[in-house]
This record gives C-alpha cells, sequence and structure tokens, in this order.
C-alpha cells in the first residue's frame, strides 16, 4: 500500500462496528480521496469514470454523491452534473473563523469540566504526536499519514470533554473541511511552522488552567494555519472566471 492509499484508508475507516452499505463504502473512499485532493477542486465527476474505478453501481454511486452534496464536498449542477466542489479563499477565512469559535467554546467547556483522566488522555496524545516525524522524508517533505492520525487525535482530545456531541460533530465537519485545504499547501508550511511548538503551547496552557491563554494559543494555530494556505491558494486557484472545468 502506498503513501496515499494509507491515508486515503484512514480517512474512510467506518466508525461504527456495523458493516457498511455499498453506498456508506463509496462514500467513505470518495470522501477520503476529496479530502486529500486526489480527486481535485472543480473536478468534474464523471458517472462513467466513477463507476468504473471504484467499482460500484449508478444507485449507490449517486447516493454516495448526494450524501457528499448535503456535505459540501460535491456541487450538483441541474444538467451538468456533480463537481467536486471548488476552493475559494472566502470559504477558507469563513471556515477558520467560525472553527476558531467553536472550537474555543468546545475548549473552554473541556477545561472547566477537566478531569485527571482527560488530562492524562492528553500527554498520550500529545507524546504520540511529538514522537511520530512530521515528514516521512528529512530531506524533503513526505507527508506522513500516522502524524494525521496523531495530530487528530491530540485535537480531538482537546475538546472532547465539552460535554455536547453536536458540537463535536460539527467541530469534526470543520476540520474535514479544511484539512483539503491543508492538503493543498502543506509541502509549503512545513519548513517554516515550528508546529510542534504550538501544540506544546497550547498542552501547557490547558494543564496550567490558563483558559484565556488556552483558547487564544489554539485560535493562532488555526490562524497561522489558513494564513499559510491564503498566501499559497493563488496557484491552484482556477485561472478563468469559471468555476468548475472539465477535466
Amino acid at each position: 500500500m502506498n503513501q496515499w492509499d494509507a491515508m486515503s484508508s484512514d480517512l474512510s475507516s467506518p466508525k461504527t462496528d456495523a458493516p457498511a452499505t455499498l453506498a456508506t463504502s463509496i462514500y467513505a473512499r470518495l470522501k477520503a480521496d476529496i479530502l486529500t485532493t486526489r480527486l481535485a477542486p472543480g473536478r468534474k465527476l464523471q458517472s462513467r469514470f466513477l463507476m468504473e474505478h471504484y467499482n460500484v453501481g449508478q444507485t449507490p454511486l449517486r447516493e454516495a454523491l448526494n450524501r457528499l452534496t448535503t456535505e459540501e464536498f460535491v456541487v450538483g449542477m441541474e444538467q451538468r452534473g456533480f463537481y467536486v466542489k471548488p476552493v475559494s479563499k472566502d470559504e477558507l477565512r469563513e471556515l477558520t473563523k467560525t472553527r476558531c469559535w467553536v472550537e474555543g467554546l468546545a475548549l473552554r467547556e473541556s477545561m472547566q469540566n477537566a478531569t485527571q483522566e482527560w488530562e492524562e488522555a492528553l500527554l498520550v496524545t500529545h507524546h504520540r504526536l511529538d514522537r511520530t516525524p512530521r515528514s516521512l522524508d528529512p530531506e524533503k517533505f513526505a507527508d506522513n499519514p500516522e502524524w494525521e492520525k496523531a495530530h487528530r487525535a491530540f485535537h480531538a482530545t482537546l475538546i472532547g470533554l465539552c460535554g455536547s456531541r453536536p458540537l463535536l460533530g460539527f467541530c469534526e465537519q470543520l476540520t474535514d473541511r479544511l484539512y483539503r485545504y491543508r492538503m493543498m499547501s502543506i509541502a509549503k508550511a512545513y519548513p517554516v511552522r515550528k508546529i510542534g511548538t504550538e501544540h506544546a503551547q497550547i498542552l501547557q496552557a490547558v494543564l496550567d488552567r490558563k483558559t484565556d491563554d488556552a483558547v487564544a494559543l489554539l485560535q493562532q494555530h488555526y490562524q497561522r494555519t489558513a494564513d499559510v494556505i491564503d498566501s499559497d491558494l493563488e496557484t491552484v486557484l482556477p485561472k478563468s472566471d469559471t468555476p468548475y472545468a472539465a477535466r
């Protein structure tokens, strides 16, 4: 299994023990391919190609595409079919602002509900993240799927004691939608970000029970990521005024 396939598999793993239906399975695979930008923003999702590539029939494929449409990863256009939702600076800024708001609230609630077990879980997830190489190649950037898993686990643990499953679900949706943006600029961000230091500072503020500091550091962490992506986004945005180009 190559690097990309490994990450795709991680992202598409079912979260329950129940067997996935065919539509659920194709939904998870398509979503993973969109998040990792294997299916590029703005790409036309031609039915024949998808049916052959994913070895699936038209009915479960359409069901999966409709589900991805409701989650705003896919856009359906009358008489033109389905497209991967394009990216834009406006959406990046909007998603980042919203994530800062809701995860700031979730972190405050988690810190208010803090337990010894939660703090121990934070230490464990941070240790795993800190010990996992960001890049598979020390000479040049090669994304490490294990780091991505550890990174997501650390951030999920930070807000995991907020006491609101709907809030956590919304935070996860924002994480997924912003992950796609991250994957487009990750090689540029890697050499300039001291991301390990940022994580350590957030953790220390949480353990010191400095709520305002912890929230501010978390929000700055997300904003720095958005700033790098924003500055790089011109290179990946379509040059024409048409947002959906056939590919």
